[in-house]
């Protein structure tokens, strides 16, 4: 190479360097701005709370870690699973160990639950995760916990339509169901629009995500220091293992 190339070789590096930052992808929800959690449902216990023994609504992640903790459990995971009413009931279906508690919802009307499509997380006896569009959903008897939110943040691994022209920001949470049959919940540490979490969803390969509520969304993960006990929610869905 000689002196005259190597000068335009050396003056077209900083270029370079420019085009790089601004054409490389960069995903906008990374893991500095959402807080995410994987388990596979067949190898540790998911389950999905609302009431005590007593018939008392547990409405805290405080009040849920103490009463799996009165159980000899502890508390892996924990977050809030889908609207409620101002009573703190589920708004839509709610399975809980194979008992249809609450029918599922399928009225229209305001509000993001009735932003159709709207869907159903369940969890099978064998422990398989779903996620499905409420249409889709189908009780055959096999289900042990169930809960219905919405919308619908991925579907058929395309963000909802709906989201392009949605420019609400808040704190919310979801679920989705990875390639590998793992669960992955998620909750944003900032404020987030419809469209950038679903896209997290959907970046990581998730074919359905469901929404499941804003602003109020409170998530208890000790191992990556993320401690939020407080709250007032109906169904919160917990992840357990043996012993304190």
């Amino acid at each position: 190479m000689n002196f005259k190339s190597k000068i335009i070789l050396l003056s077209l590096l900083p270029l370079l360097a420019v085009g790089l930052i601004f054409f490389s992808p960069k995903d906008k929800t990374d893991d500095n701005q959402i807080l995410s959690y994987t388990v596979d449902p067949k190898k540790i216990d998911v389950k999905f709370y609302w009431k005590n023994e007593n018939g008392k609504i547990l409405n805290s992640i405080q009040n849920l870690k103490s009463f799996v903790e009165a159980k000899n459990l502890t508390l892996a995971f924990a977050t809030n699973g889908g609207m409620f009413t101002d009573q703190y009931g589920p708004v839509g279906l709610f399975i809980q160990e194979g008992k249809v508690i609450k029918q599922i919802n399928k009225s229209n009307g305001e509000g993001n639950f009735n932003w159709k499509p709207n869907g159903v997380f369940y969890i099978t006896n064998d422990n398989t995760p779903v996620v499905c569009k409420t249409d889709d959903f189908v009780n055959n008897g096999k289900i042990k916990y169930a809960t219905q939110s919405g919308p619908m943040l991925v579907i058929d691994n395309k963000i909802h339509a709906g989201f392009e022209k949605s420019t609400s920001k808040y704190i919310r949470n979801g679920v989705g169901i990875l390639p590998d049959n793992k669960v992955v919940f998620a909750m944003s540490k900032t404020e987030i629009s419809f469209y950038d979490f679903a896209k997290y969803f959907q970046s990581l390969g998730c074919k359905n995500a469901l929404y499941f509520d804003g602003f109020v969304p409170r998530t208890y993960l000790p191992e990556k220091k993320w401690i939020q006990l407080d709250g007032n929610f109906g169904v919160m869905i917990g992840v357990t293992k043996r012993g304190k």
